[in-house]
């Protein structure tokens, strides 16, 4: 058997083809999507992500702002700020980078985002909706692997789903969203004794652990699907997933590459998030007292 690959570059421009579409049509009545992101410091991994949000926007038809910060600002600087992108009309969504610097607290600056602005969908509002089910931001990187399930025509419905990892950005999302989607989860950490027992059980397997090659070709069940979210560097430099590549695509029946994979969708589903958004924010405008 030879893996499928689920192509998220393909996927991520037919997501943003129609987001052009419907952000053309949100302008035309008046009012422009707008995202802002704040990058603080200069981390080199960081810049490269937010160079491709900007150019996506663009290319999509959105208003995009880039702040650069120093690393020095002081959280309260930072806070400041967000608070002012709250109260401007012109944008619709704040992201604020991550990592940031030690001296800052990412928890306290995450929930200083209004949640009708939190397209990163990191927020406690947005984690609690998503918890009991109710509409609102969904994570981009969780919310971009379902649609790469939905793609290939694979309902979670019945399915056993292994999620590895437990963050708050993606493992604990990304249960959640199975789980909504009728899948029967399990949630994978460092403390999983026999990890391998879990995967081997699973139709459908989410890696988001940030360990290079942990997921190998023994601990899939054949015909799988593999959606491996890790981004890693091997010792040649070259960038690598949580799965051993070579050896899974013998076993999978699906399989996301790395790159080219869950990254793009990460990035289209931050610009569904905006425009979507941005499509409350006019229907309460013009029609007082819907959702």
């Amino acid at each position: 058997m030879t893996a499928q690959l689920i192509d998220g570059n393909a996927l991520a421009a037919s997501i943003r083809t129609d987001v052009a579409r419907r952000a053309a049509a949100l302008t035309a009545r008046g009012h422009r999507p707008g995202l802002a992101v704040i990058l603080v410091g200069e981390d080199p991994a960081s810049q490269v992500y937010v160079r491709h949000k900007v150019k996506d926007c663009e290319e999509s038809g959105l208003h995009s702002v880039l702040e650069r910060q120093a690393a020095s600002i002081s959280e309260a600087a930072l806070l400041a700020r967000i608070e002012a992108l709250n109260a401007d009309p012109a944008i619709d969504g704040i992201l604020v980078q991550l990592p940031l610097p030690p001296h800052i607290d990412a928890g306290k600056v995450i929930e200083a985002i209004s949640p009708a602005k939190d397209v990163d969908g990191f927020s406690i509002v947005s984690a609690g909706a998503l918890m009991i089910g109710r509409p609102g931001f969904r994570a981009c990187t969780p919310y971009g692997c379902m649609k790469m399930l939905e793609s290939i025509g694979c309902d979670p419905r019945g399915k056993h789903a292994v999620v590895i990892g437990r963050s708050n950005i993606v493992g604990k999302p990304m249960a959640m969203l199975l789980l909504q989607a009728n899948a029967t989860v399990t949630i994978c950490h460092s403390a999983t004794p026999d990890l391998a027992h879990h995967t081997r059980q699973a139709d459908i397997v989410v890696a988001a652990v940030g360990k290079l090659s942990m997921l190998t070709a023994d601990m899939v069940k054949p015909g799988a699907v593999v959606i491996d979210v890790g981004m890693n560097r091997d010792a040649q430099g070259k960038l690598c997933g949580d799965v051993d590549f070579a050896g899974v695509s013998a076993v999978a029946g699906h399989l996301t590459p790395v790159p080219g994979g869950v990254g793009p969708m990460t990035r289209a589903m931050l610009l569904v998030n905006t425009l979507e958004a941005a499509e409350r924010r006019w229907r309460a405008v013009q029609e007082p007292g819907t959702p």
